[in-house]
């Protein structure tokens, strides 16, 4: 960590005032941001073993709301700290799946020349670059950067990059420091800014699709599917998950919840967070709710592959509302029209 806070990135001074507010407060805190911010900052909540009083201090005076009547102790992070804030944060089937990307996080950005640089830039930079080279740097990028990246690339470089994404499997740790390497020196003249490790895989595609606008998602998909149906299907399938059903408006959800049985909707409950499940009852009338309790009741305990094949069930309508027009998702967050 930097000697001085003056030296520090926005995300490590989000770390230091987050481990003086504490795990409950910071939790609240980290629920509010997107999930690249919370893995930014968690990454360097980890690498902050402690944190020297001095540095809490100039921090916590530009969050001079948050300091006002608290004494500013050193402050404690680490890997404990930020695991069992993600827990409280996220749940720990979902903290468990940021943490594991945390390693991969910690364990090097070869490509972070890159993360600020401007995507008309880099993508000058890459130009006649081979596809898998291509491949190997979005992989690295945060979700959004590569978002911006790939929607300069044309239709057919689009899909062969994408399909590289999501086969790419393991790369060698030498062969990506040359690469790096390589576009660092070329990027002088075009920025004006045996082990192997996880790159790629169909995630990382995933969470740059997400990112991306309607028309580079919808031509990629396509241009997948004429290549590896199944592998499309994979994708597509991950795009939305059964938690973003708290992303529709109350229009869209009450339009899915009717072609959804009941007694599907009711596995699908099973285990799910209390933001999910308030926003999927609110949008049942009394009776229904009151069914779907009764439904919940005799099901009783289930086997987890019953509940991912009944969410499943229920992101299939979404999917095909989506598709027929009737329901547009916009992802980030974004609104949700319903005709």
């Amino acid at each position: 960590m930097a000697t001085g806070a003056s030296k520090l990135t926005a995300a490590q001074r989000a770390a230091v005032l987050l481990i003086q507010l504490g795990r409950d407060r910071a939790a609240k805190v980290l629920a509010l941001l997107d999930e690249t911010e919370v893995e930014d900052i968690t990454a360097e909540i980890v690498r902050m073993d402690s944190v020297p009083t001095e540095i809490s201090k100039e921090v916590l005076r530009e969050f001079h709301h948050v300091a006002i009547g608290g004494e500013i102790a050193p402050g404690h992070g680490g890997f404990e700290y930020a695991q069992r804030l993600l827990e409280e944060t996220l749940g720990k089937e979902k903290a468990g799946e940021v943490i594991g990307r945390l390693n991969t996080l910690l364990a090097g950005k070869p490509f972070d020349f890159l993360q600020q640089a401007d995507g008309r830039e880099v993508q000058s930079l890459l130009a006649g670059e081979h596809p898998q080279t291509v491949a190997l740097v979005l992989a690295h990028l945060r979700p959004d950067r590569a978002a911006a990246i790939m929607s300069g690339l044309s239709p057919a470089d689009r899909a062969e990059v994408a399909m590289r994404i999501a086969t790419m499997e393991q790369a060698s740790p030498d062969v990506i420091s040359v690469v790096a390497e390589n576009l660092q020196r070329k990027a002088t003249s075009v920025l004006t800014g045996g082990e192997y490790m996880q790159v790629g895989g169909v995630e990382p595609l995933v969470a740059i699709l997400n990112r991306s606008d309607p028309g580079t998602e919808k031509q990629v998909l396509e241009e997948l599917k004429d290549r590896d149906e199944a592998l499309a299907e994979q994708v597509r399938s991950m795009m939305f998950t059964f938690d973003d059903i708290v992303l529709l408006e109350d229009k869209a959800v009450q339009l899915v919840l009717r072609q959804v049985e009941i007694s599907t909707l009711a596995l699908a409950l099973k285990g799910v967070g209390d933001v999910v499940r308030e926003k999927v009852e609110k949008n049942l009338s009394e009776r229904m709710r009151e069914t779907l309790t009764e439904e919940s009741e005799v099901a009783g305990r289930v086997r987890m592959s019953q509940v991912q094949e009944a969410r499943g069930a229920v992101v299939s309508v979404i999917r095909q509302l989506e598709e027929s027009g009737q329901i547009v998702v916009r992802r980030d967050e974004e609104d949700v029209y319903v005709q």
